[in-house]
């Protein structure tokens, strides 16, 4: 019988202990059971001696030790618990403060990290190339993130209204505080490990840190990334004038950790490992990363099983990540060999199929780029002259302000040299701890120089200027408001630049606006869990919440932003009205999402809808005027359409 109520969309954050249990089912089915708990109802669990079997470590001689090499500190469980628990924010769309908002595909976004992470892991998930963040370094003097913001948004929704309660939260943590180191891994722990999934699998990550953390960083990423995943400690010379000399030592060095997420196949520069194969007798090869940064709801033509055709085996798409050629360009890529298979070769250990690519493609590719194909070679971890000091930083913000806004801004040049080792002049590089947002200005800088297509994702937690501070005095009143501005001024300066000159063509085609976007409470009035000894009064409230549960005063686009971000659709794709049946409906990403928020739907709309054929189409529940027999014909409509299509021309129907 066909399900009759259309499936609800999520008004929560991914959730990541559920995507990790996936995974593992995947990979290993046979280790999951079913049991029954204390109130006899059936639930999933895992035969964890079962999956040691099948890992080969059943026999493990020293199975019963409880010693075991890692990282502790006191509040670690709680800081893994923190990354379980589900967010139900959102992400307002601020027009006012914006530049190019309608088709700009750079964000800045202002709020506590933590929280935003969260919010980008179903949109975002393994689509970043590169994060870049200068994360407070624990000296005992700077603004620590305090604990109660990880606990409650409404908590940090409150602070962030109101200086004066900020300003108290904000006390120093102290070297003698016993909590001294565990309070910032508790900070950082959660964070890194969101930050992780939002990379790419060849995506690299860049750490700026000074001595009074840099040990425990790189523990803290080897757990994190894997120790099998870091790439290198790249020294900066931050300052030639002597100072802060304890034991007569001036320490005028900091460091950058980098680490990868997948391992040697990402890599930081242009050195390649080639192999000669009888095959290919006239042209060495390498593999590279067959998977796309694309979901499955953006290409659904690249959503596909795909069989080696010499062995029959089967190897599904991964629905955040599908593969770099479609259903259609496949046979002719296999033609050309250019699809390496895992049996195709006994030296790899493939586990799914992997993309081809020639040595002289890689040197025509460099030659264009470089002049030369001399550029493919190992980058070192000494950095070059070139690359500016603090006072480099606080020049570029005094040349765009005229004073000194922000304490110890990083040059651009060091950010634009680890932005420039990513081969990739498409990708999207994320900073969330944005603070002057030097990492804007050096993408925007980088793509003017090479004619690049980067984007950029910062986000800033608004924290207040002091009102004694040049900042406050000029108008800024926090942080973030300096970041923003920042990002306005170089646009501008930039856009002068090319004033007159002859490739204004070229310039049009560069990216210079962004979004900007703030957290704030969902949009969807969410459904509370009561204690027993909740009040009627307190009942009847949730209950009237849950029959009109949409905010009164959010705007249309309001709700469009949150469902777009709760649908896994990126926050800058193409967005249009259309009106159908008289109805108005957005349109994303080229009609692979259709959304009403009308306050009625008809049968005429579902049948239009369906002739249009998106990914997906999501309309307001409320607009049904609890007419279940529309809505029953509605589901039906869409499951006897689905039946009859393939399965990346199907449409998904929920409803908000």
């Amino acid at each position: 019988m066909a399900e009759i109520q259309p499936e609800n969309m999520k008004g929560t954050t991914l959730d990541i202990a559920a995507e990790n249990r996936a995974r593992l089912k995947q990979l290993f089915p046979t280790v999951f059971t079913e049991t029954r708990n204390d109130k006899g109802e059936l639930t999933e669990s895992i035969d964890f001696a079962k999956l040691k079997a099948e890992l080969g470590t059943f026999s493990d001689t020293f199975e019963s030790r409880r010693e075991r090499y890692g990282m502790e500190w006191p509040g670690k469980k709680e800081a893994l618990h923190l990354i379980q628990t589900l967010s139900s924010a959102t992400l307002k769309p601020y027009r006012q403060e914006s530049v190019n908002f309608d088709t700009t595909e750079n964000l800045f976004i202002e709020g506590d990290n933590l929280e935003v992470l969260k919010l980008l892991q179903t949109s975002y998930y393994g689509k970043v190339k590169m994060i870049y963040i200068d994360p407070p370094y624990n000296t005992g003097k700077e603004f620590i993130y305090p604990d109660n913001f990880s606990e409650s948004l409404e908590t940090y929704l409150e602070y962030a209204g109101h200086e004066g309660r900020w300003k108290d939260s904000q006390s120093a943590n102290a070297q003698e505080n016993p909590r001294y180191h565990t309070r910032w891994l508790n900070m950082m722990y959660p964070r890194l490990y969101l930050a992780r999934n939002l990379l790419r699998d060849d995506g690299v990550i860049f750490i700026s840190i000074d001595d009074n953390e840099v040990s425990n960083l790189r523990k803290l990423c080897d757990e994190i990334f894997g120790e099998e995943n870091f790439v290198a400690v790249f020294p900066w010379k931050k300052r030639t004038t002597k100072s802060d000399v304890p034991f007569g030592v001036s320490q005028d060095y900091e460091w950058v950790i980098a680490f990868t997420k997948g391992g040697l196949q990402a890599g930081v520069s242009y050195e390649r490992k080639y192999y000669q194969t009888s095959d290919f007798p006239n042209d060495r090869w390498r593999l590279s990363d067959l998977t796309t940064q694309r979901s499955a709801e953006e290409r659904p033509n690249s959503a596909f099983i795909m069989v080696d055709p010499k062995t029959g085996k089967s190897y599904p798409f991964n629905p955040h990540r599908v593969w770099g050629v479609s259903i259609d360009t496949f046979p002719e890529y296999y033609r050309k060999g250019k699809i390496v298979f895992p049996d195709d070769y006994d030296f790899f250990n493939l586990s799914i199929p992997a993309f081809r690519v020639f040595e002289s493609e890689d040197k025509a590719k460099a030659i264009k780029k470089f002049g030369t194909d001399e550029a493919m070679k190992a980058v070192s971890t000494f950095l070059p002259k070139e690359i500016g000091m603090n006072e480099n930083g606080n020049k570029e913000m005094l040349d765009l302000f005229g004073s000194k806004l922000f304490s110890f801004p990083k040059p651009v040049s060091l950010i634009k040299y680890f932005v420039s080792m990513i081969s990739d002049t498409s990708a999207i590089v994320l900073d969330f701890f944005a603070g002057s947002a030097t990492t804007a200005h050096a993408v925007l800088d980088l793509n003017k120089q090479d004619n690049g297509n980067r984007k950029f994702i910062l986000v800033q937690l608004p924290e207040p200027c002091a009102p004694e501070s040049e900042a406050f005095k000029a108008g800024y009143k926090t942080i973030a408001d300096i970041g923003k501005e920042r990002i306005r001024r170089v646009i501008k300066k930039l856009n002068t630049e090319e004033e007159g000159k002859l490739d204004l063509d070229n310039a049009a085609k560069q990216d210079r606006g962004f979004k900007v976007l703030k957290l704030d409470k969902s949009n969807f009035h969410q459904w509370q869990k009561l204690e027993p000894s909740a009040s009627t009064e307190r009942i009847l409230d949730q209950l009237t919440l849950h029959i009109d549960h949409i905010d009164a005063k959010a705007t249309p686009e309001e709700l469009l932003y949150e469902i777009l971000l709760k649908a896994g659709f990126t926050l800058t794709g193409n967005i249009e009205t259309k009106t159908i049946t008289g109805k108005e409906l957005f349109s994303v990403s080229d009609g692979a999402l259709l959304l009403c928020l009308e306050e009625s739907v008809t049968k005429e709309l579902i049948d239009a809808v369906i002739d249009l054929n998106p990914q997906q189409f999501l309309c307001l529940d409320s607009a049904f005027h609890g007419n279940d027999q529309l809505k029953a014909n509605a589901v039906q409509t869409f499951n006897a359409h689905n039946m009859q299509k393939e399965k990346h021309n199907q449409i998904l129907f929920k409803t908000v």
